[in-house]
């Protein structure tokens, strides 16, 4: 009996320093304060977008919720107004699985803010289908949307200067892959609908965010805008929404004590937004508040420059 007491003391307590300290991770510890700043942070009516858009509230910062869903947008409003205590917070309807209401927001917010200091690209999606524009979902919502986005934006960003964008990508790049005759017959990252065949086009979406920020790095050089991507860990939030039911309550437990919460998700985006000094490493992926090394095909400058390219030619930009 006193071993089995023993080797469970041992389970409970290495299970506890791993959630608080594998699991929690880092924490952003800069102070900045953001009065007079202006920030986007798309897909912040729920998740890490939502925790990250009070955090920068909070500093000060005028904060512009982009979210699809009106009535959860403006839900979010008066939730992220509550809790930040700032009244510097505006919603605007953006869906980035249509290159209509991209431009459309871009459009409203040029015409109506007069500044942008920093693009949070976060929304993201885990789920198969067609945007209306007929790309793969994922690829048009997780890659293109943000692409075009980001793209209409800059100038503003430049006028503005410094700046910074921040691009929400995952670990899951690590297994993704970029096969560009799929892309340049069926305009998405892959076909199939199995659970593998999904995780492994959500994997290839975020290598998109990868090659994407490698290669804007290269294009804002000699300007004081700056670009980052980012793992903000494994979250217990609503990206999984879309998986089946009974996989999600399956893996509640699991998410519940292994995951972090959307605040501990939130810190490498912030490390991104409002850290000081790193300005050096525009172009590079974060993890855990920490720089991190990548796989050479996440800085392939031939693969991003190809990306690139076929964005710009299925956003419209060519």
């Amino acid at each position: 009996m006193s071993t089995l007491l023993l080797v469970l003391g041992v389970v409970v307590g290495l299970a506890y320093i791993f959630r608080h300290v594998v699991v929690k991770g880092k924490r952003c510890t800069s102070k900045t304060k953001l009065h007079g700043k202006t920030v986007i942070v798309t897909g912040s009516n729920t998740g890490i977008g939502k925790t990250t858009a009070i955090d920068l509230a909070k500093r000060g910062a005028r904060v512009i919720l982009a979210c699809r869903s009106k009535q959860r947008g403006e839900a979010a409003l008066e939730e992220v107004k509550k809790e930040s205590g700032s009244n510097q917070v505006v919603f605007m309807p953006l869906d980035l699985g249509s290159l209509k209401s991209v431009r459309s927001f871009a459009e409203t917010f040029l015409k109506s803010e007069p500044r942008l200091d920093i693009l949070i690209n976060n929304a993201g999606i885990f789920l198969q289908g067609r945007t209306e524009d007929g790309l793969g979902m994922m690829f048009g919502v997780n890659h293109i949307g943000h692409f075009l986005l980001t793209n209409l934006l800059l100038d503003r960003l430049k006028e503005c200067e410094p700046g910074r964008v921040v691009t929400l990508s995952s670990t899951a790049h690590h297994f993704g892959k970029i096969d560009f005759d799929c892309l340049n017959t069926h305009k998405a990252l892959g076909l199939g609908n199995s659970s593998m065949d999904v995780f492994q086009v959500y994997s290839d979406s975020k290598l998109c965010n990868v090659l994407f920020t490698h290669e804007l790095a290269k294009k804002l050089q000699g300007t004081k805008v700056t670009c980052y991507c980012l793992h903000p860990g494994t979250i217990n939030s609503e990206l999984a929404r879309n998986m089946a039911s009974i996989m999600r309550m399956l893996l509640k437990p699991v998410t519940a004590f292994f995951f972090k919460d959307t605040v501990q998700g939130a810190q490498t985006t912030l490390h991104c937004a409002v850290e000081e000094g790193i300005e050096p490493l525009s172009g590079r992926y974060f993890s855990n508040c920490t720089v991190r090394e990548v796989y050479a095909k996440a800085k392939d400058d031939a693969a991003a420059k190809k990306l690139w390219e076929l964005s710009e030619r299925l956003s419209g930009l060519a």
